[in-house]
């Protein structure tokens, strides 16, 4: 119980506050979107290209680490795909969709919070490796499932589209940048180092606060079933097999924490972005966003009690 009153609810609450505020009136959608183009745009990429220029890639992006989770995530996605086309007789566009909210999890605004409440700062180097390739991965796996599925594009075209879309995606530039410095073993001048830092410290409040003003829109309202089945893949099954590799792997106890919380996390609202960006299952996207990133007060808090 102590975890879940000191690790998770402040972090709930602070999303908590940003949806009573937008649901009264006090906060309008026009200033969450601004406030969430900020975070997303500037103050989250600092925050990202600041730890990832410092990690330490040869200790914390090992491959156990990362095919864990991975390993989590891809079966999220066949599953929410898979199940979606014959349990719940959805067409392959909406399948790939509802895939991809079972792929996506939210890393960054709901998996550093957490995990650093719980085991501090200095335990989120596994969640940065995990997050350094999160865009890529699902993105590309999004991307190519969804025009396979329309038959639209040859592989030429897809690679330049797959391409494009992660190229103008600043989490993508900022984690690039961040690679290149670390990798070329560049130190960043001092006082631009300390701008990046105070503007890497209002992310993930502001990006918090933000979120609740987003789930704030969505109102879960039918294909229920399929809702709860979306569900249960992001907030069971993706941690299951996750837990399960990285005791398999051996992973050390700060790996393994990482790998499995940010596992255990809620979808993103990156998964409904990407059902509207296609048109295709939003309702089922955003409900599951919102009812997940709910249960996931309890649902994380048995992971807690459950990690070393």
């Amino acid at each position: 119980m102590q975890a879940l009153i000191e690790v998770i609810l402040p972090v709930f609450l602070v999303a908590g506050f940003g949806y009573v505020a937008v649901w009264r009136g006090l906060f309008s959608d026009a200033a969450v979107d601004g406030l969430m183009r900020f975070t997303q745009s500037f103050a989250i990429p600092c925050l990202l290209f600041r730890a990832i220029s410092t990690l330490d890639l040869g200790q914390e992006a090992e491959a156990p680490l990362l095919l864990s989770f991975y390993a989590g995530a891809l079966s999220g996605f066949a599953a929410g795909l898979l199940g979606a086309r014959y349990l719940f007789r959805r067409g392959w566009e909406d399948a790939v969709a509802v895939g991809f909210t079972g792929l996506f999890s939210n890393t960054l605004l709901l998996g550093l919070p957490i995990t650093e409440r719980a085991y501090g700062t200095e335990a989120l180097a596994g969640n940065y490796a995990i997050i350094a390739i999160h865009a890529p991965v699902c993105y590309g796996l999004g991307i190519t499932a969804m025009e396979v599925a329309r038959a639209g594009l040859r592989p030429g075209a897809l690679a330049r589209q797959i391409g494009a879309a992660l190229g103008r995606n600043p989490l993508v530039i900022a984690i690039v940048l961040g690679l290149g410095v670390n990798l070329a073993g560049l130190t960043v001048p001092v006082p631009l180092g300390d701008a990046l830092d105070l503007m890497a410290r209002a992310a993930l409040p502001a990006a918090l606060f933000g979120l609740g003003g987003v789930l704030c829109r969505y109102r879960p309202e039918g294909d229920m079933r399929l809702i709860g089945y979306v569900v249960a893949v992001a907030l069971v099954l993706h941690p299951s097999i996750t837990w399960t590799l990285g005791r398999a792997f051996a992973l050390d106890t700060s790996a393994l924490r990482s790998a499995v919380l940010t596992a255990a996390m809620a979808p993103g609202v990156n998964a409904y972005i990407f059902a509207t960006l296609y048109g295709r299952a939003r309702r089922v996207a955003a409900s599951a966003v919102l009812i997940a990133t709910a249960l996931s007060v309890l649902t994380v808090w048995v992971w807690l009690k459950i990690l070393p």
